[in-house]
């Protein structure tokens, strides 16, 4: 156990701005027989080191909540909302950022066994022991306190030894643990990649076991509700991409929820281009590229989720499009069509899965913006660079309209991923492209936009009487044009060229 007289605060005097508790939990901690710990992902974080500030949850046994409830009113706000479940959220008086501290009594629950998180009675009581309340945890590692009196770590169930071996076991039996909440199973994969620690087996074994259970449904509803998959499956790419697509892999969660996904495992790649192998293979490859040196250098921004989800997503039109020369008498394996039928495939997924309901630092994903991404992933194999207009450059990559820097990103892990005959990426296609966009982006302001037009349509029409009609969109879209290949720069340049071009069109 770990222990300190001089801080009874231990891994906390960052968050609590001291060496010992503030104001409010002295006042409990005075109350005759009272005892206030810290709990959960926060003990686990500290203990670590790890330096993102949580949120803390605090549980306070010893005083009952109607007592505790009067005492907390001194001290600042308190919201009774979880009230019928032993839960305050108290907000001192004086902090800055207005956060809530979670402050609960001891609780036990009874799950009703459906893997529902919702489907459990909790009961909550003041005198209940710390080590019942720490029980009904998820994984060891999240099931320590730290007693705030003492100055000391309360760990019963054998938390820190499981952190200091860098284990992840589940609390009790793995399977009951999970069938409380089957939501539980994709935690302990985001953990795994969060924290970069192994799963004992027994906890593995259960969740691979049960993951099927996260497509149970029950009245027509999921009993995992997708948002929580979401938030799950986010977080854990958020972090690690390739990490990520291997546990899920390896627990059979792809095959669960994203067969898609699954399908494109042994489905066969021209070899002239394709050297790495499947579909699978040149996936995992592109995911992994995310976290290559070489796409931080020309990144420096990095990368975030829907990102890594366009990546993950970017062939997943390929199984359903494969034709190959044994069955469809093809000169080649071909998968004609696939970037449009893959987009398709990719918003349904997303809205499957709700990804769009969690937003995070990093982690903001559209469906819309994955579809538009998956739809011109092969913008560089279907047309030639040289020959593209300014205006498609500035409309796939510089507009606000369009996630063009994602676009760019997955494109580069694409061609990263394909390999030639000798072993090497086609960078020529990209590059290329790169030095298109670079042509075109110093007509940025310094805000990083683009210029405005130096024509509106109105002003084309008066400038060479002209009615509305496919005319004027033919001379706005020329003068762009020009105006974006820096050939023209006023406007008295603008109306020159428009009154040339007009003629011409007679």
């Amino acid at each position: 156990m770990l222990k300190t007289k001089q801080n009874q605060v231990g891994p906390f005097r960052e968050w609590f701005g001291g060496l010992a508790p503030p104001l409010w939990a002295r006042a409990i901690l005075k109350k005759q027989g009272a005892e206030l710990y810290v709990v959960g992902g926060a003990v686990r974080d500290a203990l670590l080191g790890r330096k993102d500030r949580r949120d803390l949850d605090l549980v306070v046994r010893g005083i009952p909540l109607t007592a505790l409830t009067r005492l907390l009113k001194k001290f600042g706000a308190v919201n009774e909302v979880g009230r019928t479940f032993g839960v305050l959220k108290f907000v001192p008086r004086g902090q800055k950022d207005g956060a809530a501290i979670d402050i609960a009594l001891p609780r036990t629950e009874f799950s009703f066994g459906t893997g529902g998180y919702k489907d459990v009675e909790t009961k909550s009581r003041h005198t209940l022991p710390l080590t019942q309340d720490l029980q009904r945890r998820d994984f060891t590692v999240n099931a320590m306190a730290w007693d705030l009196g003492a100055g000391a770590l309360f760990d019963p169930l054998g938390g820190e030894r499981d952190l200091s071996k860098k284990i992840l076991r589940a609390v009790g039996a793995p399977a009951a643990r999970f069938k409380e909440d089957y939501t539980r199973i994709l935690r302990l994969l985001r953990f795994s990649v969060e924290l970069g620690f192994a799963i004992h087996p027994a906890t593995w074994s259960a969740a691979k076991k049960l993951a099927p259970r996260l497509n149970d449904r029950r009245a027509g509803q999921w009993v995992v509700p997708r948002e929580l998959v979401a938030k799950e499956l986010l977080k854990a790419f958020a972090t690690d991409p390739l990490a990520a697509f291997d546990f899920f892999d390896r627990a059979g969660i792809w095959r669960v929820l994203v067969p898609e996904i699954e399908a494109m495992k042994r489905v066969p790649q021209p070899k002239e281009y394709h050297t790495e192998g499947d579909v699978w293979q040149h996936t995992r490859l592109a995911l992994q590229t995310l976290v290559w040196s070489k796409f931080a250098k020309k990144f420096p921004d990095g990368w975030d989720a829907e990102t890594a989800l366009g990546v993950l997503f970017h062939d997943i039109g390929k199984p359903p499009t494969l034709k190959t020369p044994e069955k469809h008498g093809v000169d080649r394996v071909r998968f004609d069509g696939h970037d449009k039928q893959g987009s398709h495939m990719t918003r349904a997924v997303a809205e499957r899965l709700a990804l769009s309901s969690y937003k995070a630092p990093r982690v903001d994903v559209s469906p819309e913006r994955l579809e538009w991404i998956v739809a011109h992933h092969l913008l560089m194999v279907s047309a030639d660079i040289e020959e593209l207009r300014p205006r498609t450059i500035e409309k796939y990559f510089l507009s606000e309209k369009n996630p063009g820097d994602s676009l760019r990103k997955i494109m580069f892990c694409d061609v990263a991923a394909t390999l030639s005959r000798n072993g090497r990426p086609f960078w020529t296609s990209f590059n290329a492209l790169e030095r298109r966009i670079k042509k075109i982006a110093v007509r940025q302001t310094k805000k990083g936009e683009m210029p405005k037009a130096l024509l509106n349509g109105d002003e084309i029409m008066r400038a060479v009487k002209i009615k509305p009609g496919p005319a004027v969109g033919k001379l706005i879209a020329a003068l762009r044009d020009k105006q974006l290949a820096g050939k023209v720069k006023n406007k008295k340049a603008a109306l020159k060229l428009v009154r040339s071009i007009a003629g011409k069109l007679d």
